[in-house]
């Protein structure tokens, strides 16, 4: 597509990604890669007997995981080189993800400003979806940058 139908796609909200469940084999392995071992993560025994019932998956773990959620019909540029993460805007953790739950992404593109020849920075809100679960994950506004070749 080119960058004009690309900016057309602003107010546009996409497709829902796919689902996935949430292991504690996951939540136990990002605790590892970031040092976080806190009980309501990763002692199962300890967590149920909490307000939460279960343990529950990082935030930032739930946060990790909007690129492999993206959704099915996000708009490709033609001859995009790269795509970089640019930032988030207005984060909030609304409500934890338990072990076992299922999630899924929802994406509003809010706009798409050329920054320079070639560069398109796509604003869209993402909203995870717990299955089953009035409140979402979390809401936040996530900003990336299309690069295309030369």
């Amino acid at each position: 597509m080119t960058g004009d139908e690309l900016k057309a796609y602003a107010g546009r909200s996409l497709l829902p990604s796919e689902w996935m469940t949430i292991t504690q084999e996951r939540i136990d392995q990002f605790a590892d890669v970031t040092d976080d071992h806190q009980f309501i993560h990763v002692d199962q025994a300890a967590a149920r007997a909490t307000l939460l019932g279960s343990t529950i998956a990082h935030g930032f773990l739930t946060l990790s995981l909007l690129t492999a959620l993206g959704p099915p019909d996000w708009p490709d540029l033609e001859d995009t080189e790269m795509v970089f993460n640019y930032g988030l805007d207005k984060l909030r953790f609304l409500q934890p993800v338990k072990a076992g739950s299922r999630v899924r992404v929802h994406t509003k593109i809010l706009a798409v400003r050329q920054k320079r020849p070639g560069e398109f920075l796509i604003k869209s809100e993402k909203t995870m979806e717990i299955e089953g679960e009035e409140k979402p994950a979390f809401v936040t506004q996530s900003l990336v940058l299309v690069v295309a070749k030369n």
